[in-house]
């Protein structure tokens, strides 16, 4: 898929559809970025995301922002890292992020601008964005290899 495509979120329901897909379609060792405003549904998303990587439903899913990073089990790990608070790539490799960015598992990242030199450059990067009316827009990117079939649904 070249370039970028936009989808329009209007509901959550279309929201949870989009990350269920996107958890159905993952496969280990992706990333998935997340960026957006606070409240734009990067959280929400992740939410789906793990829905469709089977995480239990015993395992809520909920905003890393102070742990930093939850791990959950699933047909594939799924590490959710939330760096809203830290300064920067080197903070960022003190707390051993890496090993759950480059891991076994899909990778989740809200606020990848953190990540300053360190964002891979192979990932699916997601901006989220409020739009005028009370939905929200998604527009997703591939960036470098790796992700081949993960937005084959949007076909």
């Amino acid at each position: 898929m070249p370039g970028s495509i936009t989808i329009h979120l209007d509901t959550l329901e279309q929201t949870l559809k989009l990350g269920q897909q996107l958890g159905k379609q993952a496969t280990a060792g992706q990333i998935i970025t997340l960026a957006g405003d606070l409240g734009t549904g990067k959280t929400t998303l992740t939410q789906a995301i793990g829905l469709g990587l089977q995480v239990p439903p015993t395992c809520y899913i909920t905003s890393p922002t102070f742990s930093i990073l939850h791990e959950y089990p699933g047909r594939i790990p799924m590490y959710h890292m939330d760096l809203y608070r830290l300064s920067g790539a080197e903070e960022i490799e003190d707390l051993g992020l890496l090993e759950y960015l480059y891991g076994h598992g899909v990778a989740i990242v809200e606020w990848p601008d953190r990540l300053g030199n360190l964002l891979p450059i192979n990932r699916l990067s997601i901006e989220l964005a409020f739009t005028e009316k009370l939905g929200r827009t998604s527009t997703l990117q591939i960036c470098g290899a790796g992700h081949d079939g993960l937005l084959d649904f949007l076909d």
